[in-house]
């Protein structure tokens, strides 16, 4: 099946590793072409290189007021065109309600949440028409997850932003997509499992619950991310898809 995203250009931000690397992968794998960021710049130069000529490296955090206009502009300068963009950011520090800290709150909503819809606007002012606002989100939008209370605080809110936009863009033909990732088997997923006493019994457990049986790997994410930001999926807007092996069981 031909994606349709042969020379397109994306922004996919927190690119350097984990979901947003996957997604990236899987653009230029495509045909795509792509604008990565990270906040260290040795690892976006290097990612950037490992994806080849397709892809350009953007050193900025998400919380930066100014990031949105320059990674436009990085993408028409560097490929002539943008068409779309995925946000997606590394998770807020863990905790309890009585763990977490002002200070990891504010941050947090900088980064995860304000910086996102900065990001969505910009892009949303410079997009025409089949263009696509995606928004790497998490299983805490349906079901909070224990021990991600600032993860469990924000995402549904940005859920919820996602679908005022993508009812404010569908008369633009512009369309606004989440992805909600459960267990993928990242640098943030192990790290999560290693901050219990036995992480491999905590993985075990938290297969048993996953009907697959097993951790998603990270370029099943991109696989789907890529899909859901290509032309093939036309028809798809305001959607919060789970990329998590069925481990929600609701509908």
């Amino acid at each position: 099946m031909d994606l349709g995203l042969k020379d397109r250009v994306y922004v996919v931000t927190g690119a350097t590793r984990g979901l947003g690397n996957a997604t990236a992968r899987e653009l230029v794998a495509d045909g795509a072409k792509v604008v990565l960021t990270g906040r260290d710049e040795e690892r976006v130069a290097a990612a950037a290189a490992e994806l080849g000529p397709g892809a350009v490296g953007v050193a900025v955090d998400n919380a930066d007021p100014g990031a949105p206009e320059r990674l436009v502009a990085a993408a028409r300068e560097a490929f002539g065109r943008f068409d779309g963009i995925l946000v997606s950011v590394g998770g807020p520090p863990a905790g309890f309600v009585a763990d977490n800290t002002d200070e990891q709150w504010q941050a947090a909503f900088d980064s995860v949440f304000l910086g996102a819809v900065r990001l969505a606007r910009t892009a949303a002012a410079e997009l025409d028409e089949g263009g696509v606002i995606g928004f790497v989100l998490s299983g805490s939008v349906h079901e909070p997850i224990p021990g991600l209370t600032i993860s469990n605080g924000l995402r549904p809110g940005l859920a919820g932003f996602a679908k005022s936009l993508s009812d404010e863009l569908g008369p633009r033909g512009i369309r606004v997509v989440g992805l909600l990732p459960a267990r993928i088997d990242t640098d943030r997923v192990r790290e999560l499992d290693g901050l219990s006493a036995d992480p491999e019994a905590t993985r075990a457990a938290n297969e048993s619950r996953i009907p697959l049986r097993r951790y998603g790997r990270p370029e099943e994410f991109g696989r789907a991310a890529a899909f859901l930001l290509s032309p093939a999926a036309s028809y798809l807007t305001g959607v919060m898809l789970p990329v998590d092996g069925g481990m929600r069981h609701g509908f």
